[in-house]
């Protein structure tokens, strides 16, 4: 992949993304009702905090569900939307996502581009499996995160093993 083609990749999904937070809507009510903690909506992965991919060097958080977003900081670009019942480092250390983003470091260098691809964690996500399979299916729609598998028809895999 060339650089010129690299930053257009990059631009489309970056507009999208900018398109779904920006058509995010917005219903009132008579009655003040407390937000739902699982509308995907109300989860803003960008404003989450972010941690180094190296963080399981840091100490283990505990076994939590959560979901967990990969995000390129640099644009910003949401790559990928992960959830685990599992402590995030158990589940992250096998993840295939590995390879699709030491790939795209990779071609980042190789072209002297910004990279700063970094992790974050949502700890509202359900306890029940169910649910939190379709939470993360409509982040993942919302988002069109590209190393996700559901949206390599909107992205291609360029990443890919």
């Amino acid at each position: 992949m060339s650089s010129e083609a690299l930053e257009s990749w990059k631009q489309r999904i970056f507009e999208h993304q900018q398109s779904a937070t920006a058509s995010q809507p917005r219903q009132g009510t008579l009655f003040e009702v407390a937000p739902n903690p699982c509308d995907p909506n109300s989860i803003d992965p960008f404003a989450l905090e972010l941690h180094n991919l190296s963080f399981c060097e840091k100490p283990d958080w505990g076994d939590r569900t959560c979901l967990y977003f990969v995000i390129d900081n640099a644009l910003p670009l949401l790559l990928y939307v992960g959830e685990t019942e599992r402590t995030p480092k158990q589940r992250w250390m096998s993840h295939d996502c590995h390879s699709y983003i030491g790939n795209y470091i990779e071609l980042h260098r190789r072209y002297s581009l910004d990279v700063a691809v970094a992790i974050a964690f949502w700890y509202g996500a359900p306890a029940n499996r169910k649910q939190r399979l379709q939470l993360e299916s409509e982040l993942i729609y919302k988002w069109r995160s590209p190393f996700n598998k559901e949206c390599w028809q909107y992205w291609g895999q360029p990443f890919g093993k």
